[in-house]
């Protein structure tokens, strides 16, 4: 515990940074600062990528945040801790997460939440403590995503937002619990909680709505419809549960038409995995009247607003968001991580490519021209 009680001194290693939108990441020799107060040092080992990097990596809403280094889904090695740091020593095991849980502000302790007031997410590419940067290249600021950048080969976190898991888990695939899977599987569970002999309909079968469908299995769900435009995903989502499969290209007639004739009437429940408003609104309508729920998940690239015919909502749908499944990170990851330990859950199928950190552009590719689930970037040790 030597080095965790010496002042730790700024670090300089490769990180893969975005100059500009939509533009290739440049491995670049960065600074990254000592951990400030609360905060960690992370060595990272393994990150994903998740489709939310690849949209904000490409949206132009934010050009003033550039350069920046992206990544959020991710694991490594505490090298060093910030001063105040009770919870983490040098050489833990810990996931990233994009939100924090501080245990004290109001959603906090209201145990009804994981919308923290204090470290919730971070969308100006700073830290939360003192709205500056750890990352600096020739001597100029580079910002962060998420208040995690994992695309480097340090990085520093709030330690509310890190989870300690075991020694033994593997790195390069629990990795994944840092967002994707678990948003899906706590979408299923905790925000929709679907109730055995239910039917359930699922817009988008990349890596969040496989793992919906994997949570509804799981739950003892009697239909399982997935709608996806790309045929492939049709037996991927066998794999994960999915009981029939629509591809929306192949019809000539609305998918909620298909979708209420399967379930007679509408689903129980309906998850938007796709991140398309358009779709949320083709979710509600196919849902049942009386009580169903429909879920959105999805990130929009566009036209943020949602629109839906009042009557939809009349007819007793309900309309329910989820940020990360509804889970508490740090209360709530851990039972995650033992359920993927004791081999309950799914996630070594997730992982279509692992690939160099070298190779991270080619894994943003495969993203784009959607030929893959996961990519896992795997750090030099």
């Amino acid at each position: 515990m030597a080095a965790a009680s010496s002042p730790a001194a700024a670090i300089t290693c490769r990180a893969a940074v975005a100059w500009a939108p939509g533009q290739a990441l440049v491995m670049e020799e960065v600074e990254v600062a000592p951990p400030e107060a609360m905060e960690i040092r992370v060595k990272v080992v393994s990150t994903s990528i998740c489709r939310s990097d690849v949209t904000q990596w490409q949206s132009t809403a934010q050009t003033d945040l550039f350069p920046r280094i992206f990544g959020h889904e991710a694991s490594g090695v505490v090298e060093s801790v910030g001063e105040g740091v009770t919870e983490f020593e040098v050489g833990d095991h810990v996931l990233t997460v994009f939100i924090g849980e501080c245990m004290s502000c109001k959603h906090c302790v209201s145990g009804k939440s994981n919308m923290c007031q204090k470290l919730g997410l971070e969308r100006r590419g700073v830290m939360h403590s003192d709205q500056k940067t750890r990352f600096s290249l020739r001597g100029k600021p580079v910002y962060h995503y998420c208040a995690v950048s994992s695309f480097s080969e340090y990085t520093v976190v709030h330690s509310g937002c890190a989870v300690k898991v075991g020694p033994t888990v593997p790195m390069d695939r629990i990795c994944l619990l840092s967002c994707g899977v678990s948003a899906g599987l706590g979408a299923a569970w905790k925000v929709a909680d679907i109730s055995k002999g239910s039917s359930v309909v699922i817009f988008g079968l990349g890596t969040v709505g496989l793992s919906v469908a994997q949570g509804a299995k799981l739950r003892g769900a009697s239909i399982i419809i997935g709608v996806d435009t790309n045929p492939e995903k049709q037996e991927k989502g066998k794999a994960f549960g999915v009981t029939d499969f629509i591809n929306p290209e192949e019809l000539n007639e609305p998918v909620q038409q298909v979708v209420k004739r399967l379930t007679n009437g509408g689903a129980d429940y309906s998850f938007e995995c796709v991140g398309d408003t358009g779709v949320v609104s083709t979710a509600l309508q196919s849902c049942s009247d009386g009580w169903g729920l429909t879920v959105t998940l999805g990130v929009p690239k566009a036209k943020p607003e949602v629109s839906a015919h009042y009557a939809l909502l009349l007819s007793g749908r309900t309309l329910k968001g989820s940020l990360f499944g509804g889970w508490r990170p740090k209360s709530d990851l851990p039972l995650l991580v033992d359920k993927y330990a004791n081999k309950e859950i799914q996630v070594d199928d997730l992982v279509t490519h692992d690939l160099s950190f070298d190779d991270i552009n080619k894994a943003l590719e495969l993203m784009l021209e959607n030929k893959c689930l996961r990519c896992v970037i795997h750090m030099p040790q």
